[in-house]
């Protein structure tokens, strides 16, 4: 097994055992707290351009299935862990990471400190980084990290955005649930309201899916898997558009509401989607997720801003700033929105109990609300699915 290298651009260089593809990946180095869920991790597109390090100690275990991801392709540069398990038990299980990571051409690197790595990350910030499997001196490692132009006033949507517009899993097979099946439970979840009816596809372990009752429109800036799975869970037909799609189009489409995804970079890069969002702001109902919130508020008048390290991880704890209760919910992303910059008729709803950062907002006269973590997880708890609800409650109150 060959070596492999990760340096830091303030000099720091770990080096460890390589797994994955061999080669060479530049991008922000950052870390992730959650025990499982690195498949997800590394198909959701908001992770472009980051080399992820996962806290956990053994990673790998349970390998890679088909039916866990979260975009069409791996979105990360490179993959820090650890311990690479060196034995895969799940049944579901089809390939291991380490297979998986070579397939997708990602590099890796074991064997490293990841708690010195994170504790370091936290005290100093989110840093550029180089990881490679080919023989470097440090030095030289270090200066490649050094050189590479972060994430700050970069556009990697247009990276990640589909290519044409599409709707989402017409034939209602692909955001079926898992269920046990002779009960009303989805399989690693609480019961649902949902009845036990007969699969029309003959799936027992499959939950059919409710009747359409509303048709929106998503924008695309990286929209993960799960957020379109639990949309046509919830009765929501989706047509998902390109990242640039102009309001004018989306309007032609006469939907009852809009959708604002996630994705990866700095929000303020993208000046063409907040342009977009204000134009569709007070003629239909909007949600937006991650950076959806944060394109939203820009097209508000609101400013964002670079967190120091980023919230990322299933874990992360918000306060409903008016009702008092906490959600444990899951995150990814690295900007935050300043609520100082907020207009008058937009307030902060929800507020991150770590850092007190904006994790909400809603307009108080328009059908518009927004928040920074993941309602669908994936991976991660499902305290705040109940939102997709409120969106449809949202677009009932408003008509079209």
């Amino acid at each position: 097994m060959s070596d492999a290298i990760l340096a830091l651009e303030d000099g720091t260089v770990y080096r460890g055992p390589a797994f994955g593809a061999a080669g060479q990946a530049l991008g922000e180095v950052v870390f992730n707290t959650s025990m499982t869920g690195y498949q997800e991790v590394l198909t959701d597109p908001s992770y472009k351009a980051q080399i992820v390090t996962m806290t956990y100690p053994e990673i790998g275990n349970y390998g890679i299935n088909g039916l866990d991801m979260e975009g069409a392709q791996t979105h990360l540069s490179g993959f820090v862990v650890r311990e690479l398990s060196p034995v895969v038990s799940n049944w579901r299980s089809e390939m291991s990471l380490d297979a998986y990571l070579k397939r997708n051409k990602i590099p890796g690197i074991q064997g490293v400190d990841t708690r010195a790595l994170t504790k370091r990350l936290r005290r100093q910030g989110a840093m550029k980084g180089f990881l490679t499997t080919e023989a470097l001196s440090d030095r030289a490692a270090v200066e490649r990290a050094k050189k590479w132009p972060g994430l700050l006033g970069v556009d990697y949507v247009k990276e990640v955005t589909c290519a044409a517009a599409y709707d989402w899993d017409p034939d209602g097979v692909a955001s079926r649930r898992w269920r046990i099946p002779g009960t009303s439970n989805a399989v690693g979840g609480a019961p649902e309201k949902e009845s036990d009816a007969e699969d029309p596809l003959g799936d027992p372990y499959r939950r059919p899916l409710p009747p359409v009752k509303h048709r929106v429109v998503a924008y695309d800036f990286g929209i993960k898997l799960n957020i379109l799975r639990v949309l046509r869970q919830k009765g929501f037909h989706v047509r998902v558009v390109p990242a640039a799609t102009p309001a004018e189009e989306v309007l032609k489409l006469d939907p009852e509401g809009i959708f604002v995804s996630n994705g990866p970079g700095d929000p303020a890069a993208l000046d063409y989607a907040a342009n977009a969002v204000r134009g569709l702001i007070g003629k239909k109902p909007i949600f937006g997720i991650c950076l959806g919130l944060q394109i939203v508020g820009h097209a508000l008048g609101a400013k964002t801003f670079k967190l120091k390290f980023g919230h990322r991880g299933g874990n992360q704890p918000v306060k409903d700033l008016t009702t008092g209760k906490i959600a444990i919910t899951s995150q990814n992303h690295g900007f935050a929105l300043d609520p100082k910059t907020l207009p008058k008729e937009v307030e902060m709803t929800e507020i991150n109990l770590n850092d007190q950062t904006c994790e909400g907002i809603r307009h108080r006269e328009l059908p518009v609300f927004c928040v920074q973590y993941h309602p669908e997880a994936a991976p991660g708890p499902h305290d705040s699915r109940a939102l997709f609800d409120r969106f449809s409650d949202l677009i009932l109150q408003n008509g079209r």
